[in-house]
């Protein structure tokens, strides 16, 4: 099999969307995917014995020599498209496939060679390509595998098949292709020459040769038009033929598939961060074995002790033991049904708590209740089946998943296959696998036993390279603990009056429906549907004319940030009606999430996503309480249907100030920021009278918008072209107000010009906490993955910081809440809010408590201002 690879990743880079393919440093992976998808198909359909790539080294060849305008037409590369060739090569390697390119010469020629030496040596060859000068290439015993659609149909031509479809032989075909021209390659046909009329000369007059031969009987205009262009039919048809003889590094015998190294493959997939599936699809397809079969170097085997629980944990409590529970792990109410605990010497038990005696489940119950050290993959999970079984679990000192995060941020899955897989290149038997448990019933419990048997292997692994980057502590003192307070935090959740958000559901829905109506009336359509792209479309550019926004697969785009563009670019009654359908469309989708959510008990139990942001910030998910609007007047409707619960009087709300921009100032050491907020200056208006000259009492509203947008947007990594976008200036003028603030603050340019070369030389950022975050991207070639990591490079260690700094506030007012045995709790994390159910009589105190808390979460070279407010909702407690 001979794949050429520019083309194939340029089919895969346009089959899949570059936006949904994304590493977290910004390096589009969309190619390098929808690549690895086509081949790990081929491989597994047609189970090729030898393999070969080739790649294109450049646009210029010995075919450029002879005509300067070959592809000259073609677009520049795309920019996301930059850097995945290379990507694409580096995972060929470990999975055993050679690749090759060779200077001068295009992938075609590497391709011809070798496919006309396979024929000499026997083998059947598959070319697969999407350039159709292959089809020259076809004989009784080479096939070309060309694509259809995407990289995912595959059209199998054979001589049979060029023939059925251009009436040539594949000998015939460049010939043909020389008097019909070729506008993907710039070569100029016949005018009034299409396949039809080279295909009835080619078929008279037995080839190209044979029709130049000839020329002076062919007639009429087109004749006249073959005789002008004969030199220019003999260059295209030197330039389609392919180069048979080269001379390569590699034969044909040399390219024999290699073994796959499985190490190898799983660190490339890990940096590319894709999840499980595709690396399992490929591993199957080619029956993937490392050099010592792909046997995990421990198999995780426990010994299976039986007997009474108590004796068991009472003889391996001070050590530590891993924990597997299976069961349901729902935050409003989850159930244990199995617990599998194993010891640091291999030995284990099972306890089905459906047969477990009364003793057993006391012993199991007590342990649980102790802080004897635990160790698991996902605290909060099992946390909420524990006490949903009535447990009080305590004394977890390890999470598997927690500091895999720590140590790759960037990676989508934290699921303990994927985290066993990424860190001890390990994999468990599968659930349903016998094994060798024999003293077992279940099947499933051999599985769990061996799961916690490599959760304390993975854990001592993991836990020394915590220790090797200086982020152990981090992990000790604030992700373990934080895990057990977001459990309770989600277990409780946050009490909802739903009769608040159906009226305003109702409220969504006749904004709706009314804006509907008024755009039919503006489009003069009564079937129009603001909901559809196609009639949108039609509407926009069509019937009211308006200019084209971006070209898409399917017309013209109506996504959001295009419409809003034109909207201001293009001001327009039914843009406005368009814009006012979308905004209440979605609120309304977001308030039959809330209803959606509330519980049995009269709650939302949201859950709090500890490991799903590089820079170590928390979300929110199902529902997300976090996209919530602040500002609007709608969005605070929204919020003041959740309210203070029964038994409780009220909800305080608490913030942080500024947060980044204090952050800024300490890490840039600018003595201007430090003093502004040191006499409790207002920022922006300090700020303000700096940059612009002016007493800060003649700082106007336009100018401290103007300096928040780029104080907040340095934090950002905005330019002066994205600053002049959001404030809608020149970009000439932005450039003059960045100059201007970097003059006053010159402590802040000297941090983001040396935080981005420091991550350059170190390959990550980190933040005051340790909080490493990983950017390969700024290397690469790949412009806007570059950019992209450069923006993350200032911003990780600003954004990183704040989100430790809340992190370790909701743990000190927590243990200030536990140890002062007050009833009052921590419900929501919002950003950089907190929001406290108060109960009776501990309104004072609790107020005192969180803002001291949050007050003294970190030392900076500024002051920490934290706000605070108290209400009977979340909106009324806004401050």
């Amino acid at each position: 099999m001979l794949i050429d690879g520019h083309s194939m990743a340029f089919r895969a880079y346009y089959a899949l969307p570059p936006e949904k393919f994304n590493t977290s440093g910004g390096q589009a992976t969309n190619a390098v995917y929808g690549f690895l998808t086509m081949l790990n198909t081929l491989i597994a359909q047609e189970k090729p014995t030898h393999v070969a790539t080739a790649f294109d080294v450049g646009r210029h060849t010995f075919r450029t020599e002879i005509f300067s305008e070959y592809k000259a037409q073609r677009d520049a590369t795309p920019e996301p498209f930059r850097g995945q060739v290379d990507l694409i090569k580096k995972v060929l390697n470990p999975l055993g496939i050679t690749w090759i390119e060779k200077t001068n010469y295009e992938a075609d020629d590497i391709i011809a060679t070798l496919a006309t030496a396979a024929k000499d040596k026997g083998f059947e060859t598959l070319i697969v390509t999407g350039d159709r000068d292959s089809f020259q290439l076809i004989n009784d015993t080479t096939t070309v595998l060309y694509p259809m659609k995407g990289v995912s149909v595959l059209h199998r031509f054979t001589p049979e098949a060029v023939e059925e479809k251009y009436g040539v032989t594949p000998a015939q075909y460049p010939d043909l292709a020389a008097l019909r021209g070729d506008n993907s390659d710039n070569l100029p046909g016949v005018p009034g020459v299409g396949e039809k009329t080279a295909t009835k000369w080619i078929t008279k007059y037995g080839n190209l040769d044979g029709v130049i031969e000839h020329a002076d009987e062919i007639g009429g205009k087109v004749g006249g038009n073959f005789r002008e262009r004969i030199d220019q039919v003999k260059l295209n048809r030197q330039i389609t033929e392919m180069v048979r003889d080269l001379a390569l590094p590699v034969g044909v015998e040399d390219v024999e598939l290699k073994p796959v190294d499985k190490n190898a493959v799983n660190a490339e997939f890990d940096a590319l961060e894709f999840g499980s599936h595709l690396r399992e699809r490929v591993f199957t397809a080619f029956a993937a074995t490392t050099e010592d079969d792909g046997q995990p170097s421990e198999d995780f085997t426990v010994e299976v002790v039986d007997g009474a629980v108590r004796p068991w944990l009472d003889a391996h409590a001070a050590e530590g033991i891993s924990v597997v529970v299976q069961g349901n792990p729902d935050p409003a109410g989850g159930d244990a049904e199995v617990i599998a605990l194993v010891g640091v010497d291999g030995t284990g038990m099972v306890c089905d708590l459906g047969q477990l005696s009364e003793a057993d489940e006391q012993a199991v119950a007590e342990w649980l209740d102790s802080e004897s050290p635990k160790f698991c993959h996902d605290i909060k999970k099992n946390w909420h089946m524990l006490t949903g079984r009535g447990f009080v679990p305590r004394g977890f000192v390890q999470d598997t998943a927690l500091a895999a995060y720590l140590l790759q941020p960037g990676q989508r899955s934290f699921d303990f296959d994927d985290v066993l897989l990424r860190h001890l290149q390990a994999e468990l038997p599968s659930a349903d696998d016998g094994g060798q448990l024999t003293l077992l019933d279940a099947p499933d419990h051999q599985h769990l036993l061996r799961k916690a048997r490599a959760v304390a292997v993975l854990a001592e692994h993991l836990v020394s390279q915590l220790h090797a980057i200086g982020a152990y502590e981090l992990y000790r003192d604030v992700e373990i603990p934080l895990a057990t307070v977001l459990a309770r935090m989600e277990h409780t959740g946050i009490a909802v009056d739903v009769d608040i958000l159906e009226r305003e559901r109702d409220i969504f829905v006749g904004e709706v429906e009314d804006a509907q109506a008024q755009a039919r009336q503006l489009a003069d359509d009564d079937s129009l549907n603001l909901s559809s792209p196609k009639q949108l479309q039609a509407v926009l550019f069509e019937t009211l004319g308006m200019p084209k926004t971006k070209k898409t697969k399917t017309g013209y785009s109506t996504a959001a940030k295009e419409i809003e563009q034109l909207a201001k670019n293009h001001p327009h009654p039914f843009l406005d009606q368009l814009l006012r359908h979308r905004e209440n469309q979605k609120l309304k989708t977001t308030i039959d999430g809330l209803i959606k959510a509330v519980a049995d008990d009269g709650r939302i139990h949201t859950t709090f996503q500890q490991t799903s942001t590089a820079t170590g910030r928390l979300s929110s998910t199902d529902p997300n309480l976090q996209n919530i609007p602040v500002r609007t007047p709608a969005g605070r409707r929204i919020r003041s249907a959740f309210v203070v619960g029964k038994d409780f009087d009220s909800l305080l709300t608490a913030d942080y100030s500024q947060i980044e921009m204090r952050v800024m100032a300490h890490l840039s050491k600018d003595a201007g920021l430090i003093e502004a907020y040191r006499k409790g200056e207002d920022l922006h208006n300090y700020v303000g009278s700096k940059v612009f000259d002016v007493p800060v009492d003649q700082v106007t509203p336009e100018i401290r918008r103007r300096v928040k947008a780029m104080s907040y947007g340095l934090v950002y990594g905005l330019s002066a072209f994205g600053l002049a976008g959001q404030l809608d200036i020149a970009p000439g003028e932005a450039k003059r107000i960045m100059e201007n603030y970097f003059l006053r603050f010159g402590g802040v340019k000297r941090y983001l010009e040396t935080v981005v070369d420091e991550a350059r030389d170190t390959g990550y950022t980190a933040t005051l906490f340790g909080r490493r975050r990983y950017l390969p991207e700024l290397s690469s070639t790949n412009r806007v993955a570059r950019e992209n990591a450069e923006r993350s490079a200032l911003n990780a260690p600003i954004q990183g910081t704040a989100a430790d700094i809340i992190k370790v506030a909701m743990l000190r007012v927590d243990r200030q809440l536990l140890d002062r045995q007050l009833k009052s709790r921590v419900l929501l994390q919002v950003h950089d809010e907190l929001v406290v159910e108060v109960a009776a009589g501990e309104q004072q105190l609790v107020g005192d408590i969180v803002r001291e808390q949050m007050s003294a979460a970190i030392s900076l070279a500024v002051p920490m201002d934290v706000s605070s407010g108290v209400g009977e909702n979340w909106d009324a407690a806004a401050h």
